[in-house]
């Protein structure tokens, strides 16, 4: 019986399987030995041992198409960053730091403003322009009025997304509002996880729909992803890719040297300048992250 790992707690692994429900699942021993461990995320081969407990085995975990390392998840199709348009004001370095991480990861980014009811429509082509021209899909909704949600919901079919955002956004009303059919499953999957034997900080996936998954995402102020070196940070401004080859030294920091094909666009208006302060703000953090 194949299904996705939802939830990994305390070496238990939650497997939805589509249609059938929950299984309570160990991992077999012979992962320790490979030094493999199932992330949420996994696409598994499961032995069902009871199937009115709903108790099973994992055995075999299928080839995976992505792995990201903040948070330790696998098999994800897209991010969904999530910021309000006022109360509070988008925190674009945040939102930038975010972006670089996904973009290290390979992981495709859409940046969803909510609260769109405290702002006119001015506020929100500003925050457009800040970053559809870097190539990132813009959405909008306000869950009080339920602006944008089914079409946040279509972008989401088919998919295991990882929803992230700071604290008073509204994530949470958002995503309540996106698994609004499901509610029923999800109460039952909360039933069978969190009987109280295992509690801790951990990583969950919902299902949303038929083959759709959503994952809330902790919290991403630390800009530690191993091996994400200074060096790499300018191929995660989309924008900037454009202008590099006309630098005139290899290695280009894009910051200090003079004849940079980066700098001279930022002049001309070609890119924005508040993802070009995000980025000497972030270069300087990851210059001076100690190597141990």
């Amino acid at each position: 019986m194949q299904g996705k790992i939802v939830k990994g707690i305390s070496g238990f692994y939650y497997v939805h399987v589509e249609g059938t429900g929950i299984y309570e699942c160990k991992a077999k021993g012979a992962f320790r030995k490979q030094k493999i461990k199932p992330l949420v995320g996994d696409q598994v081969e499961i032995a069902v041992l009871n199937e009115a407990e709903k108790l099973g085995n994992v055995e075999e975990i299928l080839p995976r198409k992505n792995e990201l390392i903040r948070p330790a998840v696998s098999n994800i199709d897209m991010a969904l960053v999530i910021f309000a348009a006022a109360k509070p004001d988008p925190n674009f370095n945040l939102l930038d730091r975010f972006l670089c991480m996904m973009e290290f990861q390979k992981v495709p980014v859409t940046i969803c403003f909510n609260k769109t009811d405290l702002v006119d429509d001015a506020v929100i082509e500003e925050y457009r322009a800040i970053y559809e021209p870097a190539g990132y899909k813009v959405m909008t909704t306000c869950t009080k009025t339920g602006e944008g949600v089914s079409e946040v919901k279509s972008l989401l079919k088919g998919k295991t997304t990882t929803v992230a955002g700071p604290s008073g956004v509204g994530k949470s009303s958002l995503i309540n509002a996106l698994q609004s059919d499901v509610r029923m499953q999800t109460g039952v999957i909360s039933d069978k996880i969190d009987r109280g034997k295992h509690t801790t900080r951990h990583s969950e996936i919902i299902p949303v729909m038929e083959n759709s998954y959503i994952m809330d995402t902790p919290g991403f102020s630390s800009m530690d992803v191993p091996g994400f070196e200074k060096e790499d940070l300018w191929t995660c401004f989309p924008e900037f890719r454009e202008y590099e080859p006309y630098c005139k030294f290899q290695g280009c920091s894009h910051i200090n040297e003079p004849n940079c094909g980066v700098k001279d666009a930022l002049s001309e208006g070609k890119i924005s300048s508040v993802r070009y302060e995000n980025y000497k703000l972030l270069y300087e953090e990851l210059k001076n992250i100690k190597k141990y």
